[in-house]
């Protein structure tokens, strides 16, 4: 292992933002910079609600411009959505969004042909609409379509020339075996899915290719720069960069989504767990994030939208004064999947399960952040009692971690200490995954010891008992998670 300091660039795309971070790596160093951050707006076309992946493109190269020379690039972002591209290589149209409506139709036409438990049993992803198999068979592109790349290895494959899939986001399409660690053909061919559409898969580490020509000119970076596979699962690279001692912890990566769970050796696939609503997502060296989607901050960033912007502090604090577990909605719900009137929907699924129904934004605030920690709560819970394996702590990482209300929930509602931070775990992630690579760090537990002892971290510990999170959950009389 060498012992100088490499630097990296991580792109790192989010649901509303990207940004380019640069990581200097070593044994004892891990320090993450901004180099540019750039908006990710989706596009509400005739056709449906789109991702202007162009205007990405262009902010990650802007973003390796402003970073300057790098030792190597690696590329994170959501999962489930892709682009479609024909037989020269070119892109049909820019990729939709995992938030349209239009997979609502596919459901039983899938499950006449693999019932539900059957689906669960191969792959042992959660039923979502957002779920790139029930995507693609509501795809109306595919027969002019020669290849199917997910959102990030788009960007690779711009970047390079070269395409691939990365195993991690794969396992999201709802198309790849758990145990074997590779796509289904069996499943595929049930469904009508060619996984010829696919690249082939790429581990976590693999080399990806360098930056083109055209691309270190625009750039006005020196060559040769190679890109680097990482997790690019957004979440598989927040998952390696928590700050873990040892197996017995549970995680939640926070951000417009709320991924609660564990981090296991093997899958589990069983009828309990489908019934819990657990997906079993592929992570760093042969680990399965057994977790639980949750809506997350998207239900506060709706809200703050809706009410044109106001500033999210005043709006906390005048929240932690609202008194706790008034008023709460299944924070899981697809209900709230789409955008839109957020704080009408929070108000009226309050009003339906005859709960008191708020009005002003800071009690609209606390339904959300009291709803959100339930949910954690549900899926700490469930998680260890399904995949029998007990936590002592939960690991906050994400946007979230500069939510000290939300974190504070979380730690009473679970019962749990919680310790929150990094907040930019994916990008460090992303950075540590590429210094592994280049042999710089050692393995995943090397990893997360350099970010415990690098990262500015706070535990909050639970204040009293659980029972009146207990009495919350039957009021809202069992429906967190399961569905």
């Amino acid at each position: 292992m060498s012992g100088a300091v490499g630097v990296y660039a991580a792109v790192d795309l989010g649901a509303s933002s990207g940004r380019v971070m640069v990581g200097r790596v070593g044994p004892d160093e891990l320090e993450l910079t901004q180099a540019h951050r750039f908006p990710n707006r989706p596009v509400r076309l005739p056709e449906g609600l789109r991702w202007d992946v162009l205007a990405l493109y262009t902010g990650v190269l802007d973003g390796l411009r402003a970073a300057g020379p790098v030792d190597s690039v690696g590329i994170d972002g959501w999962g489930v959505d892709y682009g479609l591209l024909d037989a020269t290589g070119a892109l049909l149209g820019n990729p939709m969004h995992y938030r349209d409506p239009r997979t609502e139709s596919v459901f039983e036409r899938v499950w006449a042909c693999v019932p539900p438990a059957e689906l669960y049993a191969a792959t042992g992803i959660q039923h979502a609409p957002i779920n790139t198999l029930y995507q693609l068979m509501a795809e109306p592109r595919l027969s002019r379509a020669r290849r199917l790349l997910l959102v990030p290895d788009l960007l690779s494959y711009w970047l390079t020339g070269v395409q691939g899939t990365e195993l991690t986001n794969a396992s999201t399409t709802q198309l790849v075996d758990p145990r074997t660690r590779a796509f289904s053909a069996t499943l595929a061919g049930r469904l009508g899915i060619d996984l010829g559409l696919f690249a082939p898969l790429r581990q976590p580490g693999d080399p990806a290719g360098v930056l083109r020509p055209e691309v270190l000119e625009e750039t006005r970076l020196p060559g040769p720069v190679p890109v680097t596979v990482v997790g690019s699962h957004d979440t598989a690279s927040a998952v390696a960069a928590v700050p873990a001692d040892g197996e017995r912890f549970a995680y939640i990566c926070t951000g417009t989504w709320s991924l609660a769970g564990l981090e296991l050796a093997a899958p589990v696939l069983g009828e309990e767990s489908r019934a819990a609503n657990f997906t079993n997502e592929l992570g760093l060296d042969g680990t399965v994030r057994y977790l639980r989607n949750i809506m997350g901050l998207w239900l506060l960033q709706e809200c703050v939208r809706d009410w044109g912007g106001p500033e999210l502090g005043p709006l906390l604090r005048a929240a932690a004064e609202v008194p706790g577990l008034r008023s709460l909605v299944d924070a899981g719900d697809p209900a709230f999947l789409g955008p839109g009137r957020m704080p009408e929907r929070i108000a009226g699924a309050c009003r339906a399960s005859g709960q008191p129904v708020p009005e002003s934004r800071a009690e609209i605030t606390r339904c959300i952040l009291d709803s959100l920690a339930l949910a954690h709560r549900r899926a700490v819970l469930d998680a260890q009692r399904v995949a029998r394996h007990p936590v002592d702590v939960v690991h906050v990482v994400g946007g979230g971690t500069r939510n000290e209300l939300l974190c504070r929930l979380t730690a009473d509602a679970c019962g749990l200490p919680v310790v929150a931070g990094p907040t930019e775990a994916a990008a460090l992630g992303n950075v540590l995954v590429q210094a592994r690579a280049h042999g710089r760090v050692g393995d995943l537990a090397d990893l997360r010891r350099l970010v415990a002892r690098t990262q500015p971290l706070t535990r909050y510990e639970p204040r009293g008992d659980t029972a009146d999170w207990r009495a919350a959950e039957a009021r809202l009389g069992g429906r967190l998670g399961a569905r």
